[in-house]
């Protein structure tokens, strides 16, 4: 979602929603035996997961372009990259029901103009930088240097249009096949792919990706077999996940994603080394010089780790956010309080309406919010929401009330950014600027001379251009290395300034480090001619209207009410949409900017309601919608002439260039694209004349899709969809289908019919795979069929609460956790570990990393290395139903496949922190006393004392530890707030 710096602000004030993702990984014994990992054996993050929902763009793109290495030479590259994300996902999570992969349909209209605006841009983009890249090609041939083309020709690949990740284009295409057999070959190959059904949602079913999944919930929500304990995981990177999870009120909900490291550092884009841009690149080196010089072409780059975000906890951290001490006319509920902060947050930012200009996340905007809606909410005669629909006079108060602080906001902002730019002017002025390089001193072609600092020998060998002090009397090989160390920057963008590489006086006082271009960035800065509207100033909203709108002073009034009023349906559209699915799919938002919140003067009355009955674009018809010309060879040949010809009826749909408004922003990436929007009617006159041209491929790439089902036929439901294959009278059609059983398939509801595009395989066939690299799937036991989610009535409500005969987790968070304000840190999966264990697992990180990653723990009974510490191996009859004090989960019952803990004699290790490792002799931890307490402390110990506010008890006299009293919210849990509000369920 549009809402930048909202996961940094999340993590920083709930800091114990995030843990780190514990992975096991494939050994090798001593006799050189390679063991796969067994997915089928209990999670080694100690809680087991029934469904995995995989956002699939947020995979598809990393996989195809990623940021942080050179990207796949082709395709087939990209779709293995793709399946070996997966099973990485797939392991970590290890779902025991279900895995739906939902991949972006047809989005609506409000979001298509969104998706416009991205692929115009990364368009433009895309031919800047390929007219950049072959001028600084042409310099490094005619400098002498090499290329990587130029040294094998393999190297060598066509650019990769990332546009070409929309619905109806061949590539997208090719991915749903490629993933059609990748999901065959596991459930033939993988025990743990066996026992759960997959659901494939393909591009060419219409609907976003992650808003298709929580349709699916929604639905199996409603149903009366479905399990309201049910563990659920969602993949994916966006923010809204996070909302989208709380939207649906199941207790038991948690986003995995990428951890993020900023300052992450890129390769080159021409060469694909680290440590320089691809503005400063000078080629590869000709010829091997010195031993390590071959680390040149090693491609070390960090693995991506994975964490987990636990809404339960968050859903804690509401709690005593939202909770209010006033008197209220009606009862306090929790749910409907998470509701409205779900709204709160669409008002700083979302994907279908621009931002309103006094809220930025980065200003607490949320906060300013909740702190408001708290001082309101007694005069309101219920909730902000109610399923999905918003209670707009109690919008209207809250976003006057914030327009009342709008002067002050903008007064504030202003000085916030001249203290910042004076800052940046200040650190220019140190002895190491923070966005330019070292300086060196040395001759051309001589030896390098160091700062003292860096004279020391590294650990270990270092590519060409990182080796600081060798000396090198090869000329050529010098100036390569001496290029390099010139990009060396210790800054936190790591976007070098490049520097004439025979400048190598050393800085002293008399040298001034503000050069003259330094001083005229300085003036534009504080002139500030990116923002025409100075919204510090007098006369600011007139100066708006007028630079954004072109509304004169006399049109005013009205105006703003207009735009308000739209603003505020358009709040109400992205509401339903969270809640309870497309409320229409032609609504969008008719402006390019946002009203203030001191508009919203006349929106009480604004309809809540839309037409559901509108359809969404077809495939084709959404690329002729949001596609640049540039990208028109993902089309059909006819449609391509269309955005290209002057005389096309639809000409102006396709502006080679566009006016990119930085709207007050540093970044062109900040601004506001202007580009026209698109008329719906007059594109589908235009193209009903053309739809005749298209060949069977175009037309089987640009028709409505439904949902695929897979089960191996060891399925208690194979026998059921073998029958929907035999021919018959009462033949099932997509018109006629049949109702999943749910005694059958656990629950799970819907209905089915025969997919005529992948008829059933007999048990046997030969499966040829669609690309080089893979292997034939021999023994084929998956059948395949169509899928279709339950059916409600256009007025269904689908209702925003916790379902009957849920069993909510336990409390985790403990007083002290509510006061952290903390940088974002992941603790260490979801049961904690002791802090010894922590320094244990660091020491042997720096062990492995110094012997160069060598695996020596290989034995079946010691140890194994997990990326959150060091553990005994679990036992294979052991399985973790029970609560963790880090995750809080309750015990699964009976029938939900996972054994129960027999005795609390079976768990000997158990410690209120979770299951620990037995302590060792000489570990330093002394035996507690019969009396709860601990052994007093000798005066020897070396232990701090311990500090009253650092939330333990006072010692006593003699030295030693108060005995836990009975009333120990460890044993008693009425002392945390957050269980206060149990009866409410």
């Amino acid at each position: 979602m549009g809402v930048p710096a909202f996961f940094r602000w999340l993590t920083k004030k709930y800091p114990s929603i995030i843990v780190n993702c514990i992975e096991d990984n494939p050994s090798t014994d001593a006799q050189g035996v390679y063991h796969p990992l067994d997915e089928t054996r209990p999670n080694p993050n100690g809680i087991e997961f029934d469904n995995l929902y995989l956002d699939m763009n947020g995979i598809i793109h990393p996989c195809t372009h990623p940021e942080d290495r050179p990207p796949p030479k082709n395709e087939d590259e990209m779709m293995i990259l793709i399946f070996e994300c997966i099973d990485r996902l797939f392991s970590i999570v290890r779902p025991r029901k279900l895995l739906y992969m939902a991949i972006d349909g047809v989005a609506p209209r409000a979001k298509m103009n969104q998706q416009r605006s991205r692929r115009f841009r990364a368009s433009k983009e895309t031919v800047d930088k390929a007219e950049q890249m072959e001028k600084i090609k042409n310099e490094i041939r005619t400098n002498g240097g090499l290329l990587p083309e130029d040294k094998n020709q393999q190297e060598k690949s066509e650019h990769f249009d990332s546009n070409c990740i929309t619905p109806g284009t061949p590539f997208m295409s090719k991915l749903a096949e490629c993933l059609r057999y990748y999901i065959r070959h596991r459930m033939n190959t993988n025990p743990a792919w066996r026992s759960i059904k997959i659901i494939l949602s393909d591009a060419n079913v219409p609907g976003e990706g992650e808003h298709k999944i929580m349709d699916y919930i929604r639905r199996q929500r409603a149903q009366p077999n479905h399990d309201p304990n049910t563990h659920h995981v969602l993949c994916g990177a966006d923010a809204d996940l996070i909302m989208l999870g709380l939207a649906t009120h199941e207790p038991y909900f948690t986003i995995i994603r990428e951890e993020f490291k900023p300052n992450k550092p890129r390769p080159c884009d021409i060469c694909g080394q680290l440590g320089h841009d691809m503005k400063e690149c000078q080629g590869i080196a000709k010829e091997k010089f010195g031993k390590h010089d071959e680390l040149i072409a090693a491609k070390n780059y960090d693995e991506t780790r994975y964490i987990f975000v636990r809404l339960s906890i968050l859903r804690e951290y509401l709690y005593r956010d939202l909770e209010t001490h006033y008197q209220l006319p009606f009862q306090w509920d929790l749910e409907r309080a998470i509701d409205d902060w779900v709204f709160m947050c669409f008002f700083v930012g979302n994907d279908f309406l621009p931002h309103l200009p006094s809220l930025e996340i980065r200003e607490n905007a949320i906060d300013r919010l909740i702190r408001i809606y708290k001082d309101n909410v007694p005069k309101f005669k219920g909730y902000l929401t109610e399923n999905g629909i918003p209670n707009m006079e109690c919008v209207e108060i809250i976003l006057t009330s914030i327009g009342k602080m709008e002067d002050e906001i903008f007064m504030k902002r202003h000085e916030s950014d001249q203290q910042q730019r004076q800052r940046e002017r200040n650190r220019s002025y140190n002895n190491q600027p923070p966005n330019k390089r070292l300086r060196v001193t040395g001759e051309r072609n001589g030896p390098v001379a160091l700062p003292v600092w860096m004279s020391a020998p590294q650990l270990e060998p270092q590519p060409i251009g990182q080796r600081p002090n060798s000396y090198i009397n090869n000329p050529a090989q010098a100036n390569i290395q001496l290029r390099q160390m010139q990009r060396v920057d210790f800054s936190s963008d790591n976007r070098p300034r490049k520097r004439p590489y025979n400048e190598v006086e050393p800085e002293t006082p008399d040298t001034p480090l503000l050069d003259k271009q330094d001083s005229i960035n300085d003036e534009e800065e504080d002139n500030d001619p990116n923002d025409t509207v100075r919204l510090w100033e007098e006369g600011w909203r007139e100066r708006y209207y007028k630079n954004k709108f072109n509304v004169t002073k006399d049109d005013l009034e009205a105006f703003r009410i207009q735009v308000a009023q739209n603003y505020a349906r358009g709040l109400c559209w992205v509401l339903q949409y969270y809640y309870q699915g497309v409320p229409a799919w032609d609504w969008y938002f008719p402006y390019h900017y946002a009203p203030f919140a001191s508009d919203f003067l006349q929106v009480r009355n604004v309809s809540v309601f839309f037409d559901k009955t509108t359809k969404p674009f077809k495939p084709l018809e959404q690329l002729m919608a949001v596609f640049p010309s540039q990208s028109r060879k993902f089309l059909p040949i006819e449609w391509q002439s269309l955005m290209i010809e002057k005389e096309s009826p639809i000409i102006d749909f396709y502006p080679l260039n566009f006016c990119v408004d930085l709207n007050g922003k540093r970044y062109e990436w900040q601004g506001v694209a202007l580009l026209p929007f698109v008329d719906e009617k007059r594109l589908h006159r235009t193209l009903d004349h053309v739809y005749s041209t298209l060949t069977q491929e175009e037309q089987i790439r640009n028709k409505r899709d439904y949902d695929r089902l897979y089960i191996h036929s060891s399925n208690l439901l194979y026998d059921y969809f073998k029958e929907l294959y035999v021919p018959g009278e009462n033949q099932v059609t997509r018109k006629t289908p049949l109702d999943m059983p749910t005694m059958l398939s656990g629950g799970m509801a819907g209905q089915i019919w025969p997919d005529d595009d992948d008829k059933i395989k007999p048990i046997g066939e030969l499966i040829k795979p669609p690309l080089l690299n893979c292997e034939d799937i021999i023994n084929n036991q998956v059948i395949c069929v169509k899928y279709r989610d339950l059916s409600f009535d256009d007025d269904y409500i689908f209702k925003a609460k916790l379902l009957e005969n849920v069993t909510m987790p336990s409390a985790t968070l403990k007083p002290r956790d509510y006061d952290q304000m903390t940088p974002y840190q992941p603790n260490l999966g979801f049961a904690q570990r002791p802090q010894y264990q922590r320094d244990f697992a660091t020491a042997h990180r720096f062990i492995r990393h110094s012997m160069g990653g060598q695996q020596s723990y290989q034995q079946e009974e010691q140890q194994q290395q997990q990326p959150g510490g060091y553990y005994p191996q679990r036992q294979p009859d052991r399985y973790y139903s029970q609560q963790q004090s880090g995750g809080g989960y309750p015990q699964r019952q009976s029938d939900g496949g996972y054994s129960q803990r027999q005795s609390s004699e079976d768990y000997p290790q158990r410690q209120s922190g979770g299951f620990f490792p037995p302590r060792q002799p000489n570990s330093g931890f002394r035996p507690r006393q019969p009396d709860g307490g601990y052994r007093p402390r000798q005066p020897d110990s070396g232990y701090r004392p311990r500090q009253p506010d650092g939330g333990y008890r006072p010692r006593q006299p003699d030295g030693g530890f108060r005995p836990r009293q009975p009333d120990s919210y460890y044993s008693q849990r009425h002392q945390n707030p957050y269980n206060s509000y149990r009866p409410n369920y």
